[in-house]
């Protein structure tokens, strides 16, 4: 603990504070204005004052110098959430014709810091952009999805330079490699909608591999909701889902084998609702439906009672007399 003690002191005794640098003598720092009856006054730190008061004055003159490029990197490793920052930043990107190469590494090596701040991703984007260059894109993504394989920012960086660079081919393979390290990565079943809502779209050969493909991993785990989401997402691109081939018959088949899945239940009531609609049904298909929402509401998911039981109560109303029992 000495020794930590001792390192903090010489890293505090190392730093020169703005006001002391013989080269921002010219400089009057500006001062943060919180009014006159300030509630709370947040309690920075001198660095951080020191540094901000600074930045401010630079901000008011418009400076466009190397210090004052210098003075934003200190700025935002002290907040890197600080919009105004990243923004003066660019502004002097572009006026001192910076590399933007060296840039990007920089922000690189700040996102696997702050890999959940807004700001950062965006000053990224906007490098992308500049440079109309996004080779190391995919790879930086999965890097921080490495770290956190739901991260947003991440996946909507992604996506972005799918969709601007035309990256798409591959993305599958990698989507593929996600669910296999963890099938419960609801992110990763996004993606998969979104690449193939924006390729090959949800044609009949499509869906058909995509419905085996998620009973696959419905199979291995039947109380993950993503792949029941992604399965009911992928047929509701269709006018009628309940006449899937097989389908009806891969959830019965597993409800006889006593899998009493919520997600598997209400993916059954959404069938018997589909085909209710239809008007090619009978009297079973909405006893059938009921019985499940009364499984549901008393057994496997009574901490969403009412909803099945208004939900029943709905079904009825629109399909037929009230049910007893």
């Amino acid at each position: 603990m000495a020794a930590d003690d001792d390192v903090e002191s010489s890293s505090e005794e190392i730093y020169v504070f703005f006001k002391d640098r013989p080269e921002w003598k010219d400089v009057v720092p500006v001062q943060q204005d919180d009014g006159p009856h300030a509630v709370v006054r947040i309690a920075y730190s001198e660095r951080f004052q020191d540094v901000y008061d600074y930045f401010r004055a630079v901000l008011k003159s418009n400076e466009m110098s190397e210090r004052a490029f210098e003075l934003t990197t200190e700025a935002t490793e002290l907040n890197p959430a600080n919009y105004t920052v990243w923004h003066y930043r660019r502004e002097l990107l572009k006026a001192l014709n910076k590399d933007l190469a060296a840039e990007l590494e920089y922000i690189s090596e700040v996102i696997q810091d702050h890999p959940k701040n807004y700001q950062v991703w965006h000053h990224r984007r906007v490098l992308v952009e500049w440079m109309n260059n996004a080779d190391k894109e995919l790879d930086f993504t999965s890097l921080i999805l490495r770290l956190d394989a739901k991260n947003y920012h991440a996946w909507s960086h992604r996506q972005w330079v799918i969709q601007t660079f035309n990256f798409w081919d591959g993305e599958l393979e990698f989507v593929d490699n996600l669910l296999d390290e963890d099938l419960r990565n609801n992110s990763a079943w996004n993606q998969r909608y979104f690449v193939i809502s924006n390729t090959t779209e949800f044609d009949d050969a499509t869906l058909a591999h995509e419905v085996t493909y998620t009973k696959g991993f419905i199979q291995k785990a039947p109380n993950n909701e993503s792949s029941w989401n992604y399965l009911k997402g992928i047929l509701s691109t269709k006018d009628k889902m309940y006449d899937f081939p097989g389908l009806e018959e891969f959830c019965q088949m597993m409800y006889n084998k006593n899998i009493k899945s919520p997600y598997l239940l209400a993916f059954m009531i959404d069938l018997c609702e589909d085909k209710l609609e239809s008007a090619e049904s009978d009297a079973a298909t909405l006893t059938k439906a009921t019985e499940l929402c009364n499984l549901l509401a008393e057994t496997i998911d009574p901490i969403r009672r009412k909803y099945w039981n208004y939900f029943k109560r709905k079904l009825t109303m629109r399909f037929g007399q009230e049910q007893t029992g």
